[in-house]
């Protein structure tokens, strides 16, 4: 009801929006504004140009006008009626037929002593319900009458809008914040990956330093969950027809790539892993003796993804996934769910993201067509998740049509260091492809008996999770993470010796170092230079701190760490790679 609501009030804006242009602008053709997710919009024709220095005058006289806005009064009109009124405004005559056209309604919404064509759903008192500091006019832009390059080009007010003043503050406040973080730009300048045209979009490659952070990551992830017991296992990139047919991804998943033929036989880039494990458990007996069974491989899988929802590392082509399945008996649902669920908590605290709630994603009661498997199945698998998400306490909420087409899942939610959510880590919950690949294990009567498939990724998958995390850390990786942890500065020629002398101390303990060589640049240039690639530690080597054995360090933050050996740098290094410290 809150969201509806809130609709409203952005939908009611969009109106007074439309009302103090035309009262600024009277020669104005006003046509569309609908409401959106951070506010509203509205599309005109203007007899001159406009731009961002003219929205604080009609701001103003959308505030001026809010206070006699006290009720959307609707009425109906026919045909003739509403052409009659708009007979000077092309826009709203093509709407019109349209309307007719489809046997619909025309019906005029007023409020105040403006009228405007619409379906309705405003507030009910805007005068009352929408608090003057709780909009803000945002930018002007071009847009093509109903979204076709062949029209005309109009002029879009966008404006923002949320229930108090706070939150648009809040908004406003994480919108330029994540200007700054932006992982794409950052990407750049940290030197971590780039896009190329010529290998494709959505397809990026990675420098040393990202190449070296998404290895921290993943070796984090591998190290932890083959501490759980859970083993490693590979598999190919492309995979035979039939394979699909099976798990059911040809019918019921729509990103994949178009076939190869090769011999005789199509042969598909593998948009997941499901089927490929399957297949595997599938080539030897197995028994409750051994059960669970719990296979995981962090491999790239390939989707084609729409070229306008592609951005950076968070929506690629080409995504590697920590993907795990656990094969067990369906009384051990349960403890291998909770025992994922222990995982998620502990990696996750390690990267500083402690703020998460979880969704349970459910399958479109509406459409069930879109599934495999009976309603019997899905309701005991739903019935499962929402049962083990109660006895942990956590904060949850359930949401149709966003399962997975072969079971329900636990969707996590967590928010960044600005406040922005992000869906990372996945538990699925798979009656129907044990079913589909036929399956099986000796259960404890002597029995062949089909086990339960869970599914699972901690990342969600490694690009992905390296885009947000660039943004999350605004680049300032914690010491664990950092490509390279210490940069080390000599004055001059004669000091690169020692200086080569600490970076091979340093390397030893497998901490990660890079010499910023005396003949490569003047010495503020080479500082500077290290401090913009956020290293945390930067140490200038001088004659004072060869002879004196004692080093002064500068960190990111700009204090400094003074007299201090070598080794009790090293150990102090150590103590806080070990322990992953933020």
């Amino acid at each position: 009801m809150e969201k509806e609501n809130l609709e409203h009030k952005r939908h009611s804006l969009a109106h007074l929006l439309s009302a103090a242009v035309l009262e600024l602008y009277p020669d104005t053709k006003n046509t569309i504004g609908p409401a959106i997710d951070d506010g509203f919009y509205y599309d005109f024709e203007f007899s001159e140009p406009i731009s961002d220095k003219d929205l604080p005058n009609i701001e103003k006289k959308m505030r001026a006008l809010l206070k006699s806005w006290k009720e959307f009064k609707s009425e109906e009109k026919t045909k003739e009626e509403a052409q009659e009124y708009f007979k000077n405004n092309p826009y709203k005559l093509e709407l019109i037929n349209e309307i007719k056209d489809k046997s619909e309604k025309i019906t005029f919404y007023t409020c105040g002593n403006f009228t405007d064509l619409c379906r309705g759903g405003h507030s009910e008192n805007p005068s009352r319900d929408i608090a003057p500091d709780s909009f803000k006019l945002d930018r002007v832009a071009g847009a093509y009458w109903r979204g076709d390059e062949k029209n005309k080009m109009l002029t879009r007010i966008y404006g923002l809008a949320f229930e108090t003043k706070d939150e648009l503050e809040k908004y406003i406040y994480q919108r330029e914040e994540a200007k700054k973080r932006d992982h794409r730009k950052l990407g750049k300048e940290l030197e971590l990956f780039t896009n190329i045209e010529e290998i494709g979009p959505g397809l990026p490659l990675f420098y040393p330093n990202g190449t070296i952070l998404r290895r921290t990551i993943e070796n984090f992830i591998q190290e932890t969950q083959e501490a759980l017991g859970y083993v490693p296992i590979w598999i190919p990139h492309i995979t035979k027809e039939n394979l699909y047919k099976i798990s059911g991804h040809l019918d019921k998943y729509d990103a994949m790539y178009s076939p190869m033929k090769i011999d005789d036989d199509n042969y598909y880039l593998k948009p997941m892993n499901c089927p490929h494990f399957m297949m595997l458990y599938k080539t030897k007996p197995h028994s409750y003796k051994e059960m669970p069974v719990r296979y995981t491989c962090t491999t790239t899988n390939y989707r084609y993804e729409k070229s306008g929802e592609l951005s950076g590392l968070t929506r690629v082509r080409a995504l590697t996934q920590d993907d795990c399945h656990v094969f067990c008996e369906p009384e051990k649902i349960k403890e291998e769910i909770n025992l994922i669920l222990k995982m998620i908590e502990k990696v996750y605290s390690a990267f500083g993201l402690k703020d998460f709630y979880v969704r349970i994603s459910l399958r479109d009661s509406k459409d069930k067509s879109k599934y495999l498997g009976s309603d019997k199945v899905w309701e005991t698998a739903e019935n499962a998740l929402r049962e083990i998400v109660k006895a942990t306490g956590w904060k949850y909420e359930e949401a149709e049509n966003e399962a997975a087409f072969y079971g329900p899942k636990l969707d996590f939610m967590f928010k960044d260091a600005i406040g922005r959510e992000w869906q990372l880590s996945t538990v699925q919950l798979d009656f129907n492809l044990p079913e589909r690949f036929e399956l099986e294990y000796t259960n404890n009567n002597g029995e062949k008996v089909r086990p339960v498939v869970i599914h699972r990724a901690i990342l969600g998958s490694t690009e992905r999770f390296m885009g947000i995390m660039i943004e999350h850390f605004a680049g300032n990786f914690p010491l664990w993470l950092s490509p390279t942890q210490v940069a080390i500065v000599p004055v001059r020629e004669n000091h690169d010796e020692e200086a080569l002398k600490l970076a091979d101390s340093l390397k030893a303990e497998n901490l990660r170092v890079e010499i910023y060589q005396s003949a490569s640049d003047s010495l503020g240039k080479r500082i500077h230079k290290a401090k913009d690639m956020l290293i945390p530690y930067v140490i200038v080597l001088g004659d004072k701190e060869v002879s004196s054995q004692k080093l002064t360090i500068e960190k990111r933050d700009g204090t400094k760490i003074e007299n201090i050996s070598a080794l009790e740098f090293i150990e102090s290094l150590k103590r806080g790679t070990e322990k992953k410290d933020l």
